[in-house]
Order: C-alpha cells, then structure tokens, then sequence
C-alpha cells in the first residue's frame, strides 16, 4: 500500500531504539525525511546510520533531552517546519502509591503529559496552516485499563489522553490528525526493565518472568517494534486523514474490554 508520504518530514521522538525506533524505520520505508531524537548519541548516530542505509532518506539527529526546555529547543529548531510529529517518552519508574512525592508526580508529568503538549503546541500551527498534518503519541494501554504498580504513568498518559481527546477535534477541520496509540507489552528495553523487576522480586530467571508474562497476552507473545511501527506509519499516511482522536490498543488483546 502507498502511504501517500514521500517527501514529507517527520520529528519521531525517543527513536534510538525500541517502538520510537519501529515508528522511524516504518516511516523512512514510506519515503519520509526523518528528524530523529534522543538523549544518547551514540546509539541515535547509530540508529541514523542503519536508516539512512537501509532506506535512503535524509536523517537529523539531535541528541537531547526532550523533556526539558532546553533539549525541546533545540529538537524544534532542527526540525523545523514537520508535517508529522510522533511523540515519545519513557515511561517513569515502578512504584506503589506510598512511595511517590509530589517531585515523582511532576517529573512524570513534565516527560508523559507536558512535553507531548509543548511539542503539539509548537508544530501544530505550522501544520494547520499548511491544510495537513499527522501527529501520534505513543502512549499506554494503562490508558485503558490502569497498572497499580505504574501509577505515575497511568496519571500521567491519562492526562495527555484527555488533552488530545479535545485538541483533536478542534484541529481535525484544517486536515490535521491527532491519535492516541496504546502500546502493551513490545520486546523493547522497557520490558526487560519490568521483566527484570518481576525476576528479582520473585527470585525467578528473567526467561521465567518473560514466558508467564507472554501467557497472559491472547496472541500468547509480545508484540514488536516493527509491526507498531508500521500502525504508526498507517496513521500517518493519507489513508488515515478521517481517523480522529482515537485510541489505539496495539497489546495482542492483552486488555479485555469490548470498547
């Protein structure tokens, strides 16, 4: 299927590796310029690299810290005028409810809720004026249906949901999109990192603490960054111009919900 997209640009966020990683390779296979973004160097020249090679498109790398004013500055002024945003954070760490102040609280905001904002605040009038846009935040099945030990993600990716679930509508007349998609468990970093927690916490392999992990998930696997890459691509592409503050469950039916 043609996508509708070469030659447009695109700032994909946290895309050195894991699902930012799978939406940037997803979009540069479309033909998309892409503007990539991460705190380490290394690993987002590297990634850039493989890109380029792979698929022949021009490449920016800004290595910052997305979720300060400082590092969004130099991210927004290097990408310039995109025609798709796709935003990204990690996700704050574990916890139970005793144990977060309110510090814990705004640095989960400012990473999962205020920056995703600042980042539509910034390129969505350029986009409005241009009559299209696509813009996907890589947000949560938490969303969904909330994870007691992820409470400060479940608040914070909530908080964005509901910012976009109003922002959408009001954009969407100008021929700019804004969804939601919701990731579950993907073999990224991310889930080696609960994984591990799991493992330690029970005194069990991390294979062990992968396979009961897996068992809960219907498709009976963890999905992968290529294949939430290529939904990402989907919304993006000129297809997907009457799909409008949606979103999107990608967690092989992990959620059990009928809407």
């Amino acid at each position: 299927m043609d996508l509708g997209l070469r030659g447009k640009r695109a700032l994909v966020c946290a895309s050195s590796r894991g699902l930012g990683r799978g939406c940037a390779e997803a979009l540069a296979d479309a033909g998309v310029t892409l503007v990539m973004n991460a705190r380490g160097e290394q690993a987002l020249d590297a990634a850039a690299s493989e890109i380029r090679a792979a698929h022949d498109v021009e490449v920016v790398t800004v290595a910052a810290d997305i979720t300060t004013d400082e590092g969004r500055a130099r991210v927004l002024e290097a990408a310039g005028a995109v025609d798709i945003l796709v935003t990204n954070a990690g996700g704050p760490p574990p916890g139970m409810w005793t144990d977060w102040s309110r510090d814990d609280f705004i640095k989960a905001l400012d990473a999962n809720m205020l920056t995703p904002i600042a980042l539509m605040q910034a390129l969505l009038p350029g986009m409005m004026a241009r009559g299209w846009g696509r813009v996907v935040n890589i947000t949560s099945q938490a969303v969904k249906a909330p994870i007691g030990v992820l409470g400060l993600s479940n608040a914070a990716r909530t908080g964005l949901t509901g910012f976009v679930a109003g922002t959408a509508r009001q954009v969407a007349g100008t021929g700019v999109t804004i969804n939601n998609l919701l990731p579950g468990i993907h073999a990224t970093d991310r889930a080696d990192a609960l994984d591990g927690g799991v493992a330690k916490a029970r005194g069990i392999s991390l294979d062990a603490a992968r396979a009961e992990r897996a068992a809960t998930i219907p498709a009976g696997r963890y999905g992968t960054a290529a294949e939430f890459g290529a939904a990402c691509a989907f919304l993006c592409s000129q297809h997907a111009g009457f799909i409008v503050g949606q979103n999107i469950l990608l967690d092989g039916g992990g959620i059990n919900t009928t809407l």
